[in-house]
C-alpha cells in the first residue's frame, strides 16, 4: 500500500494543503494516521475520498451535502434512491439559481437598453441612477 505525506496527497488530489486541513477540521476527511516518527500519512483510500469530494464540489454540492453523500456512501443500508434524492434536491436548487440569474440578466439588459447615449456623464447615466439608494430596486 502506498503512503503519502500531506504535500504528496495534496498534489495527487490537485488541491492545496490548507484545503485538506480544512476538510479534516470539518470532518469531511478523517484525521490522518501517524507514523512512529509522528509524521502524518495518507493512503489511497484518502486520495479516493478527496477525489470524491472534489467531483461532488464540481457538480455543485455544498460541503454539507458532500458530508451527507459520504455518510450515504459509508452506510451499508443506504440505497441509490438516497443519493438520487440528494441529486434531485441539488437540481432543484440549480433551477432556482438559473431562474434568479435570468431575472438579473433581464433587468440588467433593460438598464443597458436605457443607456442609449454613451457620452452621458456618470451622473446622467440611467444605469447609475437606477442603482442609487432610494430608487426603485432592480429585482
Amino acid at each position: 500500500m502506498d503512503y503519502y505525506s500531506v504535500g504528496q496527497i495534496a498534489i495527487k488530489a490537485d488541491l492545496n494543503v490548507e484545503t485538506l486541513r480544512y476538510y479534516e477540521k470539518i470532518k469531511l476527511m478523517p484525521k490522518p494516521k501517524r507514523k512512529e516518527s509522528r509524521y502524518r500519512f495518507y493512503t489511497e483510500d484518502d486520495v479516493a475520498r478527496l477525489l470524491f469530494i472534489k467531483c461532488a464540489k464540481e457538480l455543485g454540492f455544498t460541503l454539507k451535502e458532500i458530508s451527507e453523500l459520504l455518510s450515504i456512501k459509508i452506510d451499508s443500508e443506504a440505497k441509490c434512491g438516497d443519493v438520487k434524492h440528494l441529486a434531485e434536491h441539488k437540481i432543484s436548487d440549480i433551477d432556482g439559481k438559473i431562474a434568479d440569474l435570468r431575472k438579473i440578466k433581464n433587468e440588467l439588459s433593460k438598464l443597458v437598453q436605457l443607456c442609449k447615449d454613451e457620452k452621458l456623464t456618470k451622473e446622467e447615466c440611467p444605469i447609475v441612477k437606477a442603482l442609487e439608494p432610494g430608487k426603485k430596486k432592480i429585482l
